[in-house]
């Protein structure tokens, strides 16, 4: 007997901290938006950086539709992939040239805030030290988030404080847009940025909290996905339009050959924030008090750049780790270390960005890189969403998402025209991807035919050897031979159980034999579970049997000859949250014990992993007692 056990990812996720994921990316455009739309309008940038925070708002209110659709998940690989595989693998492989560019430009803004000597080596190293750390799978991405964005939403509010006295002064610098339509259009496009985390939230719906009275059938989260979205769109429109008007206000401000520079200050455009902060400040407390508030803005900003550095890398790494799975890229992809994380997809998630950062070390051109892939992403979801009439949508939804679509594409088509380096970067993400995607359908066929011409071959002989073989006797009726072997089995035991035993096991040793001594001195049912930990989840992955897993394999079968599928039950699940896994089953069955062996990993790894006793015994009743073998 196995007991048969279906898991789902834990939906934990509250508004506070998808707002977190979100404002990880939305948030952070200030830092460097604000600078570039001043180098490519001068005094007329408000106007522009008004018509963005617009945008903004259109893109998050298309996207509060989306995850009410898509509560399992709404980015655009999964949301249009039962339309068309071919225009998902497309809107992924600029998804992930957005990731990729979201990570270089994330590191490289950091450390301009920070003020290091070659910025650019700084954050190449920031990626790759992230992405090390990544290796062990580090959890708790959502609750970093919420520690993160709280102070750097607090900088900000008092930054627009300081900046409040100073509109005067900004709407009076302010100047009207110069040039014609195509011109204004085009700085306008060159300022489109940091749109990526509504992809980020749209594909966090299958880990959100349900709204009352929905359930894992049948999922809604609009609740958590709309307040999100809503409360980062406020704050990121309007503080992005206040402290972009505000920006006019300061003096003596020169944009030359694509760079900012200021009185006693030269090249402000990649930390203007910090600058504003340093004047404004400064002119109220004096210069040093000044320079003090300028640095706690570059410090919290710098963090929360780096913050979203790590959600970039993470991001590539699980789209990798799902296309793999959907066969879309080579099995390579699909690989997990012994902490459940997709190696490969990893390694290039983290070098790719870096080598990025590196070659380019400017954020001018990094921008003009990120805004084809993000802008790519969102008009392909928008345009496959809106045009989808199985979905339920309103007639203003459509209409609205569909003028949407047709914006983001004008803009996807403005940059393919007028910024080379971004349309080579986007030519050569798809191209590689597609030769990927060419070599994963190759070995898939490969596979295919290597199966059907063994079996072909195994029917060959098989014919072969009937058509040799003839019968020699006929076979002895009971009567006439050796009488059959009756098999006399000894009645079962009737035992009274005060409860069954939950061992979670990663391996053979102390903890299991000690779970199976324990169950079998006092005639209980022992339920021996193995969790695959997994940080990304493939649909597949929750029917995975035990058998077909390695490891499992060779734990439950060395129990065969002990009780396995009579006292000894095996339980297999495939999770990335183990914690909530271990405690869901115990209530399920009301084991009377939960045995865990203690972790045998070194300080720093606990430290990154986090502690799975404790979680396990933050989420355990009190009438279920855990023990720690040691």
């Amino acid at each position: 007997m196995e007991f048969s056990t279906t898991t789902t990812r834990p939906r934990d996720v509250d508004w506070k901290r998808a707002a977190a994921i979100l404002y990880g990316d939305w948030g952070t455009s200030k830092a460097y938006v604000i600078g570039l739309a001043f180098a490519v309008a001068g005094y007329s940038s408000p106007w522009l950086i008004g018509a963005m925070c617009l945008l903004t708002a259109l893109v998050g209110y298309n996207y509060i539709t989306i995850c009410r659709h898509y509560p399992n998940g709404g980015g655009v690989y999964a949301s249009v992939r039962h339309r068309s595989e071919i225009i998902s693998i497309v809107g992924a492989f600029l998804l992930v040239a957005d990731y990729v560019v979201t990570a270089a430009v994330s590191a490289l803004s950091a450390f301009l805030y920070l003020g290091v000597p070659y910025p650019q080596y700084f954050a190449a190293g920031s990626i790759l030290l992230i992405g090390a750390l990544n290796f062990f799978g580090p959890k708790h991405t959502g609750g970093l988030a919420v520690l993160v964005s709280v102070p750097t939403a607090i900088v900000v509010v008092l930054l627009g404080i300081f900046a409040i006295p100073h509109l005067g002064d900004a709407v009076a610098h302010t100047q009207p847009l110069q040039g014609g339509f195509f011109h204004n259009w085009n700085a306008f496009v060159a300022i489109v940025l940091a749109l990526s985390g509504v992809e980020a939230i749209a594909n966090s719906t299958g880990i959100m909290k349900l709204n009352p009275g929905s359930s894992p059938q049948k999922p809604n989260v609009s609740k958590t996905a709309t307040k999100a979205l809503v409360v980062v769109m406020i704050e990121v429109c309007l503080f992005t339009a206040l402290l972009g008007l505000a920006m006019a206000a300061l003096p003596g401000l020169v944009a030359m050959h694509g760079e900012v520079n200021a009185p006693g200050a030269e090249g402000v455009r990649d930390y203007m924030l910090r600058y504003m902060a340093q004047i404004f400040a400064g002119n109220v407390f004096g210069p040093v008090i000044g320079d003090i508030v300028g640095w706690v803005v570059s410090i919290v900003f710098g963090v929360l750049l780096l913050s979203a550095v790590n959600t970039s890398i993470v991001a590539l790494s699980a789209i990798s780790f799902l296309m793999a799975r959907d066969r879309e890229l080579p099995p390579i992809f699909a690989k997990l270390n012994s902490f459940g994380v997709p190696n490969a997809g990893l390694f290039f998630a983290m070098l790719i960005p870096a080598g990025l950062v590196i070659a380019v070390s400017d954020m001018s051109g990094l921008a003009d890189l990120y805004a084809v892939g993000v802008v790519g992403a969102i008009a392909t979801n928008l345009g496959a969403t809106s045009t989808d009439r199985k979905l339920k949508l309103k007639g203003f939804e459509r209409g609205i998402m569909f003028a949407t679509f047709l914006i983001m594409a004008a803009i996807e088509i403005s940059l393919f025209v007028d910024k080379p380096n971004a349309r080579i970067f986007a030519f050569t993400i798809l191209a590689i991807g597609l030769i990927l995607r060419g070599l994963a359908k190759e070995s898939v066929e490969r596979k295919r035919k290597a199966a059907d011409d063994a079996a072909m071959e195994a029917a060959v002989l098989a014919v072969e050897q009937a058509a040799r073989t003839r019968p020699t006797e006929t076979p002895k009726s009971p009567s006439e031979g050796a009488k059959p072997a009756i098999h006399h089995m000894a009645p079962p035991v009737v035992r009274t159980y005060t409860g069954p035993i939950l061992a979670a096991v990663r391996g053979m040793g102390r903890t299991l034999d000690f779970a199976v001594k324990e169950a079998q001195e006092n005639g209980q049912p022992l339920y021996v579970l193995f969790v695959r930990e997994q940080t990304v989840i493939a649909p597949g992955d929750r029917r995975k049997k035990w058998t077909e897993d390695k490891q499992a394999r060779e734990i439950f079968e060395s129990l065969r000859d002990q009780g396995l599928g009579e006292t000894i039950i095996p339980c297999y699940a495939v999770s990335d949250a183990p914690a909530h896994t271990i405690a869901d089953l115990a209530s399920t069955i009301g084991a009377e014990r939960i045995l865990l062996g203690a972790p045998q990993r070194s300080t720093l790894i606990h430290i990154l992993r986090g502690n799975i006793i404790r979680e396990v015994a933050g989420l355990l009743p009190d009438d279920i007692t855990l023990l720690v073998c040691v």
